[in-house]
């Protein structure tokens, strides 16, 4: 086995042991499949030759620092540094390669916002103080960006045109990551002791529209990720998130296979199928979250990356024929956080995190 980046083994992987799931061979088998595609300016496209995104390029990131690849996360973090646009945002996909060349032009708000969570998880790793200091203007600008797309009944738009133009239009999946991505931006306020009120006003108009007013997103219904985004986000919890997540258990979860993307399509993928582990974590419901990641082990392959997803029915194949890192990433941060990796459990159970100020009225 050869081991990009650190050249560590095994051993430093064996937190993310898990019954059914991954063995510490396994699990350093994963990271290293990562490693593999990592660029070597810090760049974790979804697979060689494919683009990459901001939000996918960080929860990479994320799941190396869950496995003590510290260094090979720093670079990807220093990569979002060297690519901010001068207004805090990054394009919504980047050419495998050439950065200098983005897919999309699009800046998506989400994406934008993702880097908050990321960089606070990596704070929390390694207690690095030079870099929370060096990434504390790129948090600012991107927040300020994100921030520049709310909407005045508090969800934020989806997009701002590589023309300019903002598209108002709010995904509740989106804006439940933006949520989570505010929340960590202002701990990052708090430690550095240069408190954000506005942010914090921001925050709770958000979150109080994703608990309250679900017409003020757009009707995503038929995805899974718009079921529990809201929970994985940190906007709804306790009884109502344990309502929320009954109520389409049926419609969405396969036994024995994983979770669907999509009604009414057969398909299951890892990333859904992980996420919704990860929430029903952060729910209290470990064990659930051990049997979803269980029935997903069919989409493992060969070298330890994973499939993006699987049709079920018909043809009963692999689809699409790629092993993405942010598959596997979300895969590692799921275990990471079963298996209590404190960074991982910090930023996703959001006991710790900055709640902002809910509106006065309920509006």
């Amino acid at each position: 086995m050869t081991w990009p980046s650190t050249g560590r083994g095994p051993d430093a992987t064996e937190h993310l042991v898990l019954p059914g799931v991954l063995t510490a061979e396994e699990a350093a088998e994963t990271v290293a499949g990562i490693l593999a595609v990592q660029r070597p300016d810090g760049a974790i496209p979804w697979f060689r030759g494919h683009h990459l995104d901001p939000w996918d390029h960080t929860e990479a990131a994320m799941a190396l620092d869950a496995a003590g690849e510290h260094e090979a996360a720093a670079r990807a973090y220093e990569w979002l540094i060297r690519h901010q646009n001068q207004d805090g945002s990054w394009y919504a996909a980047y050419r495998d390669g050439d950065a200098e060349r983005p897919v999309d032009g699009g800046r998506e708000s989400n994406f934008c916002a993702y880097a908050a969570v990321g960089i606070w998880h990596h704070y929390l790793a390694t207690g690095d103080d030079a870099f929370l200091d060096r990434t504390w203007p790129v948090v600012y600008a991107a927040i300020e960006f994100v921030l520049g797309l709310q909407q005045p009944g508090g969800q934020i738009g989806w997009k701002r045109e590589a023309d300019g133009t903002i598209a108002g239009d709010a995904l509740l999946t989106g804006c439940s990551s933006v949520y989570q991505a505010l929340r960590c931006a202002l701990a990052i306020a708090e430690e550095r002791e240069e408190p954000q009120p506005d942010w914090e006003l921001a925050a709770g108009a958000l979150g109080h529209a994703i608990r309250s007013h679900p017409e003020r997103f757009l009707d995503k219904s038929h995805y899974s990720m718009d079921w529990y985004y809201p929970v994985l986000g940190g906007a709804v919890s306790g009884a109502q998130a344990t309502a929320r997540i009954e109520a389409d258990w049926d419609r969405f979860v396969v036994p024995e296979f994983g979770v669907r993307c999509v009604l009414p399509n057969p398909w299951v993928t890892g990333g859904e199928s992980c996420e919704l582990a990860l929430a029903l974590w952060v729910m209290g419901q470990s064990d659930r979250a051990l049997e979803i990641l269980q029935s997903i082990q069919h989409l493992r392959a060969e070298g330890g990356m994973y499939w993006t997803g699987y049709v079920f029915e018909g043809d009963r194949a692999f689809w699409p024929e790629e092993l993405t890192t942010w598959t596997a990433g979300s895969l590692l941060l799921a275990v990471a956080a079963l298996g209590g990796d404190e960074a991982t459990t910090a930023v996703f159970s959001g006991e710790r995190l900055p709640r902002g100020l809910e509106p006065d009225c309920c509006g």
